[in-house]
């Protein structure tokens, strides 16, 4: 039986003018997961990541803290369909005042709970553009970004050869709508999924011809390890 190893990117650089970057803290995450790898001896066949820079920079991170004869013989791949939805975009058909940056700075300076208000405006946005009501004003309809996702799941699946181990270097949004595929939940059910997973936590799917099944989501026991707190985000 084969193995995927689902894993969101390190902490990005919210709020900066580029967020398609780990930050200090992301480039930390992704090197305690790499060395909770090495200690527990896990090798890797193929090598996935998305088009995004935060996706590579993490699977760099991670893999460079395993021993090099790990790595002799691993494959790498780039699938940008395996790439986060567009935010912004989403933000923005929401709440039009959100496409200026400095808008969305005095929000956050003048709510007082301003995590929780941002969270609950984002969270209506994607309930908007999931709602299939307005597929016509994105670029990438939900059920168009459903389809990349899972597509994508599958060509790694029916590339691989039998009992390989595969990490991906992904986003949230993405593994949440592949456990949707997998467990067959409802759409409301991956948005609020989504809100879970921490950064650099790893959902490990088992595969074979014809089937997938979950085997564990959203562990993040490498960064509980050194029993460091701080390496534990959501956003």
């Amino acid at each position: 039986m084969g193995q995927i190893y689902l894993v969101r990117h390190g902490q990005a650089s919210f709020g900066s003018a580029n967020y398609d970057q780990l930050s200090e803290l992301g480039q930390e995450q992704a090197r305690l997961l790499g060395e909770w790898f090495a200690s527990t001896h896990q090798t890797f066949d193929r090598v996935v990541t998305g088009g995004m820079k935060r996706h590579r920079q993490t699977a760099d991170a991670c893999l460079a803290a395993l021993p090099k004869s790990y790595r002799v013989n691993t494959e790498w791949l780039t699938d940008p369909d395996f790439n986060e939805y567009d935010h912004h975009e989403i933000m923005v058909r929401h709440r039009p005042d959100f496409d200026d940056p400095d808008e969305v700075k005095r929000f956050l300076a003048s709510s007082p709970k301003a995590k929780y208000a941002f969270q609950d405006i984002f969270q209506a946005s994607m309930s908007r553009w999931m709602s299939g009501e307005y597929d016509r004003e994105y670029r990438e309809p939900w059920p168009a970004f459903k389809q990349r996702c899972v597509g994508a799941l599958r060509r790694v699946m029916d590339s691989a050869e039998k009992s390989q181990s595969i990490i991906v270097f992904t986003s949230g949004g993405t593994i949440s709508t592949i456990c949707q595929h997998v467990l067959g939940l409802q759409d409301k059910q991956v948005a609020e999924l989504n809100w879970t997973l921490v950064n650099c936590a790893v959902t490990k799917l088992l595969f074979q011809p014809g089937r997938v099944t979950l085997s564990t989501l959203n562990n993040y026991a490498h960064l509980e390890w050194l029993g460091k707190p701080h390496t534990i985000t959501y956003r």
